[in-house]
């Protein structure tokens, strides 16, 4: 194994790990998907079981990636382990999709961060070219913040984080306002009825948009050569999703005491309400402002991650090998950085009808979980990086990574129950990178 730890102006510590691991969690769908599993749930204990099973198997999934991590500290882990696990092909074909399909929500999401700052700023939607060039100037300024290095680019994602995760205990303490608001619109969407029988189909239901909201913190791997050797990466990654869970069961608990659970199924802006309960009319603007700093965040972490994966897979001759390249000064991965910046910026010309496309990533994303947790076992029975593995904690990790695992294979059957069509796309995609890869790539 090749373990190349970034030199020590640029590693990252345990705090910053924790706050990475945070903002890769936490996006923008806890304002807004709570009210869609509710519809789902058709009662409050099964909404609530929902989320106290996900964040269960988030925590599984936490220490089972915070061993990988241990084990295989390396540039772009996430990619890395499918090579080491299983074989090239398999990495080459789930990151290509993953590069791809974070660069369009990525897009997306900038385009929906114009629409807060529209808001914000003016109290209404703007044009098209408004929203095209707030979200290019938001991917540009980001852009440049990474440019200026690793060290700059987390700090300035755990000054966000921090701002981030304030502004959720603010809605989180809303539960002491002693007020109840009433929504101001609901979206089309069908509401599960509860009829006695139906608990495990209305739990099973519930708990896709869960697993999915609770995810993210898989791709802290891609940081392991640049984590403080020791427990940083080990340790931020089981904090930073601990820290996730609780936010997340506190401000679903805030949803339903201010909201009522009836009322918020299917409720549009369900975080503006709780801003309202504590400061009125003026609480929309201050959503407005939340939601705008969380696409931020998001900007910021998607284009610190992503390029590491493109310079392992130039490393390994996948991709050209100038993504592989470093500015000599500040390390910053210059050529994968641009290309990526470019690729969002051309998707937010598109538009946000690109993310109807993007429905097989829900399927994609419960292949992913459960064949990079598989890896774990396969590192084990390699004896790699055993000795970095201490604790007595870490004789009881193989049964909580073979729980993920059953877990995020049942909401894979579940996809494809809910969305055959989705599913099938996303097997497709798969086979045909596959197929590019053994025609093309190998054979070069």
């Amino acid at each position: 194994m090749s373990e190349t730890h970034a030199t020590k102006g640029h590693q990252l510590g345990f705090s910053t790990i924790t706050l990475i691991t945070v903002s890769l969690i936490i996006g923008l769908g806890i304002f807004k998907t709570p009210a869609i599993i509710a519809a789902n749930a058709g009662t409050e204990s099964i909404f609530f079981a929902a989320w106290i099973i996900g964040g269960i198997t988030a925590l599984c999934g936490a220490l089972t990636y915070a061993e990988i991590g241990a084990r295989y500290p390396v540039m772009g882990g996430f990619y890395q382990i499918f090579n080491y696990g299983y074989h090239p092909v398999v990495g080459f074909t789930v990151n290509i999709l993953v590069l791809i399909v974070n660069a369009a929500n990525l897009g997306v999401v900038a385009l929906i961060g114009a629409d807060y700052l529209s808001d914000l700023l003016f109290g209404h939607p703007s044009g098209v070219l408004f929203n095209t060039s707030m979200a290019t100037i938001a991917v540009g300024l980001f852009y440049g913040v990474n440019l200026l290095g690793l060290k700059t680019s987390a700090q300035t994602q755990n000054f966000m984080t921090v701002l981030k995760v304030g502004l959720i205990l603010i809605l989180i303490s809303t539960v002491f306002a002693g007020v109840v608001i009433e929504p101001h619109g609901y979206e089309d969407q069908p509401v599960q009825t509860f009829t006695g029988n139906n608990t495990v189909l209305l739990l099973l239901l519930s708990l896709i948009a869960v697993s999915f909201t609770y995810g993210g913190y898989q791709q802290t791997l891609n940081f392991g050569a640049e984590a403080k050797p020791g427990p940083a990466l080990h340790k931020g990654i089981i904090a930073g999703t601990l820290l996730a869970i609780f936010l997340y069961l506190a401000i679903n608990y805030a949803y339903v005491q201010v909201i009522g659970f009836e009322k918020m199924r299917n409720a549009t802006a369900i975080g503006s309400l709780l801003f309202e309960a504590w400061f009125g009319k003026t609480g929309g603007k201050i959503f407005d402002l939340a939601m705008f700093l969380s696409v931020l965040t998001y900007v910021n972490i998607i284009l610190m991650s992503n390029p590491r994966v493109m310079c392992a897979m130039s490393e390994d001759g996948v991709l050209p090998k100038i993504f592989s390249r470093r500015h000599p000064r500040t390390g910053a991965l210059v050529p994968g950085l641009t290309v990526y910046a470019i690729l969002t910026i051309i998707i937010t010309l598109i538009g946000k009808q690109i993310d109807q496309i993007l429905s097989f990533t829900m399927f994609l994303d419960s292949i992913g979980m459960c064949t990079s947790a598989a890896t774990l076992f396969i590192l084990r029975s390699r004896g790699e990086g055993d000795a970095r593995v201490t604790g007595n904690l870490a004789k009881f990790t193989p049964y909580l990574a073979a729980f993920f695992v059953l877990s995020y294979a049942m909401v894979a059957v579940a996809v494809v129950i809910q969305k055959p069509g989705a599913a099938g796309i996303g097997m497709g995609l798969l086979v045909a990178l596959g197929a590019i890869y053994f025609l093309v790539v190998k054979k070069r």
